[in-house]
């Protein structure tokens, strides 16, 4: 049979690769943390194999059953902690427990001061924020620039913009990386528990993701989902 050539992503490439046995789970997440430090996430590479039409369908069962060990060894490293058990640090430098959020609704999400999306979600985010805060709500903001660069500023750079500009109150963190090998163990945590297959990658700024009372991930929205449109899912953790 003559060699077949499919393009994969990164991350669907090296799950082949891995369901297959030719390349152990380590060396998968490895290629899956590279993946994440494309900008669009949507690098590409070729997998030329000269045995994928025979036996990908001729072994069904040994992929499904080794992309459900890989999945459930991505997890193992989370399983055990909870959301409050990380500390992050805040736009000042100064650590804080995410301990101090128990019994709060959480909204978790990646912001950008450049971003298209910048300005309807700031003010969106702040308007929520004024509305249930006094209810048990928390919006949590982690700046990011892995995204077009679009976060480039210092710490007081992005302070005074979300501050000043669009008068947000809600707590906003140290900048971090959300994808690749330098991911924030918060964002781990949250990408394990709400990320489909080994914790999908946050695609842009503004991903989003809400946490009940009991620190329970519930609900991932993409980064096109508006904080308006969240806010009966949060009304409805809130009278829970």
């Amino acid at each position: 049979m003559a060699s077949l050539s499919t393009s994969f992503s990164p991350s669907s490439a090296a799950l082949y690769e891995f369901a297959m046995g030719r390349r152990p789970l380590a060396q998968s997440m490895a290629v899956l943390h590279m993946a994440g430090k494309s900008s669009s996430g949507s690098a590409t590479f070729r997998v030329v194999s000269r045995n994928f039409v025979s036996q990908f369908p001729r072994d069904p069962f040994h992929w499904s059953k080794r992309m459900r060990s890989a999945g459930m060894a991505y997890a193992a490293s989370t399983a055990e902690k909870t959301i409050y058990e990380y500390t992050v640090k805040d736009i000042d430098g100064k650590d804080v427990s995410l301990s101090k959020f128990k019994g709060k609704v959480m909204l978790i999400v990646n912001v950008a001061s450049r971003c298209g999306l910048t300005t309807s979600n700031y003010t969106e985010l702040s308007h929520i924020y004024e509305k249930y805060k006094t209810q048990g709500f928390e919006i949590l903001a982690f700046p990011c620039n892995q995204f077009g660069g679009q976060e480039p500023g210092s710490n007081p750079d992005i302070k005074q913009f979300a501050c000043t500009r669009f008068k947000a109150e809600f707590p906003i963190f140290d900048k971090v990386d959300v994808n690749g090998p330098s991911t924030a163990p918060v964002y781990q945590y949250l990408k394990s528990h709400a990320g489909g297959f080994l914790g999908d990658l946050i695609k842009w700024n503004f991903e989003k993701f809400l946490v009940d009372k009991n620190g329970k991930v519930v609900e991932r929205y993409p980064p096109t989902t508006s904080p308006f449109q969240i806010e009966k899912d949060i009304k409805k953790l809130l009278a829970a």
